[in-house]
């Protein structure tokens, strides 16, 4: 499943409402926000949501929620001696004022809040496979037969659209994973769209996998061709993988077919992959959201082996080898974050 990344302008109206709601906020801070605030008519729009937000990820500021933008204070003459402001280290405030880092507490409850900050309808209309040939729901595996008799097995949560014609089979994958089982027909060429890249059957089975930063072509028999615009076509052979992403396309190599597959008998299988990843594959099968209040947690490696059909235990024991806090604010949002 592609991550949905939080639109950036309401992410940091986001952090200056943590700025604001810290009880040692000063005058420099809210004169800063109103700089910010007063930079661009977008940041004004992202105020109002991020407090819409707010309120919703389980009522963290039901004082804060409905107030208004601070009325625009006098410029202060800062005292000597006096504390810089929240908001002004250089750091963050290369042109206009950010808000600075605060307790990890508040950053905790910020990074639920933009975990939340699509509305419903907006992220069902945000979902590449909302009008899908086929698709499947989260924890669901299907499998789907093709006219020409070729069958495709879909993963949780994955969607694709199919496009058969009397010179041509395209399948387009839009969302998630599937394994390809094709019938042989050399007169139609049966070709699969995913993101950049299109895989060319050649009398053969094999699983593509779109990840969120690249899509993997593992192939169980025969082989397949795999091009990308800006790079040579590459043909992948049984018991091989090839990883691609816009205009990069990696070298073959060996692939771990048990570990690939697993998916079809109900198990994740992991190997020196980043928790980042591992999220996005749980996600598929435990639906809602996994977010992390530290983008460095995304970055550590985790090997393991878990059951799709407990995806949540499958968090419990991640967060017990990785030293993570786990936070379920609601049944579809938890929350990743360092033990202090």
């Amino acid at each position: 499943m592609q991550e949905q990344h939080p639109d950036p302008l309401i992410e940091e109206a986001l952090r200056w409402s943590v700025v604001l709601k810290n009880r040692s906020v000063s005058a420099d801070d809210r004169a800063a926000f109103d700089r910010w605030l007063q930079a661009d008519p977008r940041h004004e729009a992202a105020w109002t949501q991020a407090q819409q937000v707010w309120m919703r990820v389980g009522k963290i500021g039901p004082a804060f929620a409905n107030r208004a933008p601070p009325p625009k204070p006098r410029q202060p003459t800062p005292a000597p001696g006096a504390r810089p402001p929240l908001a002004a280290t250089p750091a963050m405030r290369p042109a206009v004022s950010r808000p600075a880092p605060v307790s990890r507490r508040r950053l905790f409850f910020a990074a639920a809040a933009v975990a939340a900050i699509a509305a419903p309808t907006a992220l069902v209309l945000s979902r590449p496979g909302l009008f899908a040939d086929q698709r499947t729901a989260v924890g669901e595996r299907r499998t789907v037969a093709l006219p020409d008799g070729s069958t495709i097995e879909l993963a949780g949560a994955s969607a694709l659209s199919v496009d058969f014609t009397a010179s041509m089979r395209r399948v387009v994958l839009q969302e998630g994973e599937a394994f390809f089982n094709v019938a042989h027909d050399p007169a139609r060429p049966f070709v699969v769209e995913a993101a950049s890249g299109h895989v060319q059957a050649l009398g053969t089975a094999f699983d593509i996998k779109l990840g969120a930063d690249a899509v993997v072509v593992a192939v169980s028999e025969q082989s397949v061709e795999v091009s990308l615009a800006g790079a040579p076509p590459v043909i992948v052979r049984d018991g091989q993988q090839v990883r691609y992403r816009a205009g990069q396309l990696s070298a073959v190599r060996e692939a771990d077919l048990a570990q690939v597959q697993a998916w079809r008998h109900d198990r994740l299988v992991f190997q020196e992959a980043k928790l980042g990843d591992v999220i996005a594959d749980l996600e598929r099968y435990r639906g809602g959201r996994i977010v992390t209040t530290d983008s460095r947690l995304r970055d550590m490696p985790v090997s393991g082996e878990f059951d799709t059909r407990q995806a949540d235990a499958a968090i419990d024991t991640l967060a017990s080898a990785l030293s993570i806090r786990v936070r379920r604010l609601t049944d579809f949002l938890v929350v990743l974050s360092p033990k202090a």
